[in-house]
């Protein structure tokens, strides 16, 4: 169980660093769009920077779509990651739960067993015993 929950844990940083890391990169990704959009207005003033003003627009838009190309590839990539992690991690806990379910059915016979052979040794101990406890089953049963 503390297995689980660290890896549940590790999974939640990874993906908050993912995210921070992402953030960063688009903190830093306008940045530089701003940079370059001063640096064309104070080409604007000169009629020769129209012409340039085009191709940096040109290649804001270029740049653009790269970035956000290369986001979405980066979100997917984590996202299958994080999935094939929760699948390995829900296999996990499912064998984990036959192998405890199937202890459990082998203690319930083995018990059984036991049981048996004691009542079949001791007839009239069990009987007592089962009369006992079907006295005290009644009594509790009156009372409410």
């Amino acid at each position: 169980m503390a297995d689980t929950s660290s890896t549940t844990a590790q999974a939640k940083r990874d993906a908050k660093d993912a995210a921070a890391e992402a953030r960063h990169d688009l903190k830093s990704g306008a940045r530089n769009v701003a940079d370059e959009a001063k640096a064309a207005a104070e080409d604007l003033t000169d009629n020769a920077g129209l012409e340039r003003l085009k191709e940096r627009g040109a290649e804001f838009a270029d740049q653009a779509r790269r970035a956000g190309q290369e986001y979405t590839g980066r979100a997917r990539e984590m996202g299958e990651e994080y999935a094939h992690r929760a699948r390995h991690e829900a296999e996990r806990l499912y064998s984990a739960g036959q192998e405890q379910t199937d202890h459990a059915a082998r203690y319930a016979g083995e018990r059984y067993d036991d049981l048996s052979e004691t009542v079949r040794r001791n007839p009239v101990q069990a009987l007592g015993i089962a009369a006992g406890i079907g006295f005290l089953a009644g009594l509790i049963l009156a009372r409410r």
